[in-house]
């Protein structure tokens, strides 16, 4: 795909916003007529731009409303030891995010829990799959911003 216009922004930035939105609405709200509307979201599907379209489910209604992120340190820096370490969280439904980190902390994992026992049943999972040098856990007193949303500025400079 060619480089993205004002068009393809407007309709990332709705169906991020709302990817439930009916093509007819969606169309309207961009500046499009339906037909090449469709085929704008089929080309930017095509092109990868977007990925899967989800519902953003209620945590505290599913009782999976403690967030905790996990600190990971290891004196362990092979691509076997990474590829284990991966694998051991992979399966794991209440780590949402995990991330190899520059600077003092090795990777970062992000898990929603109902509370501190159920983060303490996730820990004991996870040490039994694999060794961990130094691990710190910080519980989120509060969210204050939390998104999905990618920014699309940088989009419009690089495309």
């Amino acid at each position: 795909m060619a480089k993205l216009d004002a068009f393809d922004l407007r309709i990332l930035s709705r169906l991020q916003a709302d990817a439930s939105l009916p093509l007819a609405e969606l169309a309207e709200a961009v500046g499009l007529s339906p037909t090449p509307c469709w085929r704008r979201v089929q080309k930017l599907e095509g092109a990868g731009y977007i990925k899967r379209r989800v519902a953003l489910l209620d945590r505290d209604r599913l009782q999976a409303g403690v967030t905790v992120f996990i600190a990971v340190k290891t004196a362990r820096h092979s691509m076997e030891w990474l590829e284990r370490f991966h694998a051991a969280v992979q399966d794991l439904p209440e780590i949402v995010d995990f991330y190899r980190m520059s600077g003092e902390i090795d990777y970062l994992l992000k898990a929603y829990v109902c509370d501190i026992a159920a983060y303490d049943a996730l820990y004991k999972k996870l040490i039994s799959r694999i060794d961990l040098n130094d691990v710190t856990s910080m519980f989120a007193m509060e969210e204050l911003k939390s998104t999905t949303a990618i920014p699309l500025g940088f989009a419009a400079l690089g495309s």
